[in-house]
């Protein structure tokens, strides 16, 4: 008798954890299994939040440059889930602005709900804040304070005003100068047609491109000579 009313007690502690778990639960990268979403909803999973001291430690220095010219108030660190390369659902980071916090969270929500596949999506300061190498990885990010790559003006990302989805498989194109960021995307620069490992490639009938453009994001798709395909920005 003691021995199942000590199993029943460890089935309510074990519901009752369900329960209460968040997307703030769960460290950046880690899987989720899908049962938990279903069991407590899937808003729970998807966060805006204020630069914490946490944040903060890891962006500093790295993203968040001692010459950064956007106050720490005006961006957000979101967490949300998405449909990795191998269909499983996983943890995602980034930081933005807080302008646009809202409509990340909303687009992000909605590409969970297609089963839109995106690889990867932690802070590119995991990567020192290196762009060539966290777009080699094919992570998805968002904030980082430099300039436009060949020029002093500065990014958009610099404000936390544009993304990049998975920017392997969806490189940018330097028409003039013929370079390719990442340069181990340069199969998929020119080849949009090319297969590649469940990660869609972004184009006009792209589900993503569609829901970036609806919430009034501009898409890098489009320009006529630097075409950056991961980019979306306003």
């Amino acid at each position: 008798m003691k021995k199942i009313f000590t199993f029943l007690i460890s089935l309510l502690c074990l519901a009752l954890n369900v329960e209460s778990q968040t997307i703030t639960s769960y460290k950046a990268g880690s899987i989720i299994d899908k049962r938990i979403i279903t069991k407590v909803g899937v808003d729970r999973f998807f966060h805006s939040d204020t630069i914490t001291s946490e944040v903060w430690q890891r962006i500093w220095k790295k993203s968040y440059k001692a010459n950064c010219t956007v106050p720490r108030q005006s961006l957000r660190y979101l967490k949300v889930i998405h449909t990795n390369a191998k269909g499983q659902t996983q943890v995602g980071e980034l930081v933005c602005n807080k302008s646009i916090a809202a409509d990340l969270l909303k687009i992000f929500k909605q590409l969970y709900a297609l089963g839109y596949p995106i690889e990867r999506m932690v802070l590119v300061d995991n990567y020192d804040a290196d762009d060539e190498k966290s777009m080699a990885a094919n992570n998805t990010s968002c904030f980082n304070f430099r300039a436009v790559k060949g020029s002093a003006k500065l990014s958009r990302h610099s404000m936390g005003m544009a993304i990049d989805i998975n920017p392997l498989y969806n490189p940018s194109v330097h028409t003039r100068s013929g370079v390719i960021e990442p340069a181990n995307g340069r199969p998929y620069a020119h080849n949009r047609k090319k297969k590649t490992s469940n990660i869609p490639l972004i184009n006009h009938n792209d589900p993503c491109y569609k829901l970036f453009l609806s919430y009034g994001f501009k898409w890098g798709g489009n320009w006529k000579t630097n075409i950056d395909y991961q980019h979306f920005e306003k």
